[in-house]
């Protein structure tokens, strides 16, 4: 899958840019603060209608502005195609696919693959459960509707318990058919969720290894609630009494965490940043070749500043990586040229290098 050209209105800071892209390398390079990042939010917007830094619609309108327009231009699987987004501060979003506009937003989820590299993936180890749920889940719905319509039926029924508990009721047959539909959904997330983190964390050692000259070793460790082989609906039963006094739902697929060990120690504890740089490039890598084969593409590569605080070797490592032909287009940001140049040498493809100043991109040579 290429991405051959974006437009953007009122995005972040990018007041106006059309881009057309190189189906290799696409470099920019600028200081902090400048839109670099900017610009692959934009293109993680119209992968998974949202932003990769998590923060509202309203938020990704220029300030000052009251709307923002996104655009892409796709060759997938030998089509072109089109994907635009409108966001404005007095109506919902809207979200196209050629012109039609998605009915639910779900339904476009995976269609378009990507994988992002950023700066923020430090909170996949030191961060809460929550972040590493939604790695997964990431993962996992981008290459299975299935999975993703457990998971909102299974929010759903999660919220209307939640809602239950807070208000008091006692009646224990209203619980019991809201805990059968978490149970449906919970039985397919489980089992998904266990066979897919083994699959990725295989692939997941090969790249840490290769990043790290195998000195260390690294593991993920899936925790469930129903890891044990007992209903969701048992466990329920089990804590509601508790979950009453708590105000909400203690046990269940929304508390599964991936524990992230290094050399059978937790990450979070014991890596330096420059072993913890290693395992979130390595994990993110493992992301990348797991997609490319469940969905038969090569997805967008996105790599934002990511060689700060490691050392020359894992640098020069990881460049080798994805210079090679595992990997498609990749767009990459950094504030150091040479970096982006060694990159572009490597892979001796068509390339393209932009420097980015208060959101507004130059092209500029490949420098020889």
């Amino acid at each position: 899958m290429i991405l051959r050209s974006l437009h953007l209105t009122n995005f972040k800071n990018i007041g106006q840019c059309a881009l057309d892209f190189s189906p290799n390398i696409n470099c920019f390079l600028g200081d902090n603060g400048m839109g670099k990042s900017n610009l692959l939010d934009a293109i993680h917007f119209l992968s998974f209608c949202k932003s990769f830094s998590g923060i509202s619609d309203q938020q990704l309108i220029r300030r000052g502005e009251d709307f923002a327009m996104l655009r892409g231009d796709y060759l997938r699987h030998g089509i072109d195609e089109e994907i635009s987004a409108g966001l404005s501060t007095a109506k919902r979003k809207s979200f196209k696919r050629s012109g039609k506009e998605y009915q639910r937003l779900s339904a476009h989820i995976g269609l378009f693959p990507l994988v992002m590299i950023a700066p923020v993936d430090s909170e996949l180890i030191a961060g809460s459960g929550d972040v590493r749920r939604r790695f997964i889940d990431m993962v996992i719905s981008q290459s299975d509707q299935r999975y993703l319509e457990a998971l909102i039926r299974y929010n759903r029924a999660l919220t209307q318990r939640n809602s239950m508990l807070r208000d008091g009721i006692a009646d224990p047959n209203l619980y019991i058919a809201v805990e059968m539909q978490m149970e449906l959904a919970a039985n397919y997330i489980y089992s998904v969720r266990a066979a897919r983190i083994a699959d990725l964390a295989a692939i997941f050692s090969r790249y840490y290894a290769a990043i790290s000259d195998s000195r260390e070793t690294p593991a993920l460790i899936y925790r469930s609630h129903l890891s044990d082989g007992r209903q969701l609906t048992a466990i329920l039963d089990e804590r509601r009494d508790r979950d009453r006094i708590l105000k909400h739902t203690s046990a269940g697929p929304h508390r599964d965490d991936i524990e992230m060990t290094l050399d059978s120690m937790p990450a979070r504890q014991t890596a330096s940043q420059g072993q913890a740089k290693t395992y979130t490039i390595a994990l993110r890598l493992a992301q990348y070749e797991f997609l490319r084969d469940v969905t038969a593409m090569k997805p967008l590569l996105l790599l934002d500043d990511i060689f700060d605080k490691l050392d020359a070797g894992r640098v020069e490592r990881i460049m080798q990586i994805v210079a090679s032909d595992t990997f498609g287009q990749i767009f990459i940001t950094d504030t150091n040229r040479r970096h982006l140049d060694e990159i572009i040498a490597l892979t001796g493809g068509e390339d393209s290098i932009w420097s980015v100043t208060d959101g507004v991109f130059t092209g500029i040579k490949r420098q020889s």
